[in-house]
């Protein structure tokens, strides 16, 4: 059994809600959105009115939401599963405007375009709007090595099962549970097997550029039709489209961006990889390290700007990281003894980043050249979260 495991969000979580009215948490359904919450509650000991508005009884309780505000206008309300009444966030925006007190609202949700819309359009200048990911390795690091997390992905219930076959059996049912439930609840009408063929076929494209063309052929749908479901699976957080950087660097660079499955665990499951051994064997390997990589990074650095740069001989940087005139670029390798390429050299000359950082499977650390580090997972996440 596992206690409760401290998320990086909470800090986030504690100046957004001394600073703002409304709070709003988005992210995958199961990812700790609601354990995060309980324990802010419990721990700060907050007066606080909790609804789970997939319980029809708490549902109700929102049938006179304007009495139910008035009589706890003192109290943090928590709404959680809010994409269940999404004609609730024009009440909340004139209930603010009568008490824009920090604290008054937390929201929680399963992400959807309708969401997001929402939050921005009704609640603009109201809101702090966090995302939430599921575990960081730096959250869990003490409690599962490397290999596992990898392996397992990030969702509490797969990474924290009793063996590998629970976990394996979990991302599997969360699969079929997205398709068949999460998508209808959300107001997307997909035919659940064509949604279900096209994650599969991304599955087998991850990390690689992305050709329209190719996978609306091999998906059987229209590529309107595939922009538009690709953007139902990046708004819930189960795909990461990576976009290609803009720099005019004098070299012919690709344009098109790159996909990735954003949860290796989920990843694995729709590739049938259920073992260490089968990981290690198969041709996604080296893309999983990457997309891996990818998400621990731009989850602890959300103001940097992100993409990746390829030409057309080949040269690549896996990402870009930009804030400002401030540039810090990474390579990922899913080796104990990395090698680069002289085009990742000629980039990185061209680029002149602060930083450049390979991210490799190394017991330590350590300087590749001059201005080239190498850091395993956990040491470079603890060097950005100082």
């Amino acid at each position: 059994m596992h206690g409760y495991i401290h998320r990086y969000a909470e800090k986030a979580l504690v100046r957004a809600i001394k600073r703002a009215p409304v709070t709003v948490i988005l992210g995958p359904r199961q990812c700790g959105k609601s354990t995060l919450v309980k324990e802010f509650i419990k721990e700060h000991e907050r007066s606080t009115v909790y609804l789970d508005l997939q319980n029809r009884a708490d549902r109700r309780m929102l049938e006179e939401p304007e009495l139910l505000f008035q009589e706890h206008q003192d109290d943090l309300i928590c709404l959680d599963e809010i994409q269940q009444v999404p004609e609730i966030f024009s009440i909340l925006r004139s209930e603010v405007d009568k008490n824009r007190r920090p604290g008054r609202f937390l929201i929680l949700g399963s992400a959807s375009r309708n969401l997001i819309r929402q939050t921005s359009e009704s609640l603009a200048g109201r809101i702090a709007l966090l995302d939430l990911t599921p575990f960081l390795f730096g959250e869990v690091d003490s409690t599962v090595q490397t290999s596992q997390f990898w392996l397992r992905g990030g969702f509490p219930d797969s990474l924290l099962a009793g063996n590998q076959e629970d976990s394996f059996d979990w991302r599997m049912d969360f699969v079929r549970t997205f398709l068949e439930r999460d998508i209808p609840q959300l107001g997307f009408s997909i035919p659940m097997k064509i949604m279900e063929r096209l994650w599969l076929l991304i599955a087998h494209v991850h990390g690689q550029v992305l050709n329209l063309t190719k996978l609306s052929d091999a998906a059987d749908i229209s590529v309107p039709s595939l922009r538009k479901y690709l953007g139902i699976l990046e708004s819930t957080f189960m795909i990461r489209v990576l976009r290609p950087h803009k720099a005019n660097l004098k070299k012919r660079l690709i344009k098109s961006p790159k996909i990735y499955i954003r949860d290796t665990g989920i990843l694995h499951s729709l590739l049938n990889i259920e073992t260490w051994d089968e990981l290690l064997a198969h041709p996604v390997r080296g893309f999983s390290w990457e997309g891996l990589g990818i998400e621990q990074i731009t989850a602890l650095m959300p103001r940097w700007k992100s993409s990746f740069i390829q030409t057309s001989n080949g040269a690549e940087i896996d990402l870009v990281l930009e804030r400002g005139n401030r540039k810090r670029v990474f390579e990922f390798k899913a080796s104990k003894a990395p090698r680069l390429k002289p085009g990742f050299w000629a980039l990185v000359e061209a680029l002149e980043p602060e930083t450049a950082v390979v991210v490799a499977q190394v017991d330590e650390p350590y300087k590749y050249s001059q201005n080239v580090t190498v850091e395993n997972l956990g040491s470079l996440t603890k060097k950005l979260i100082d």
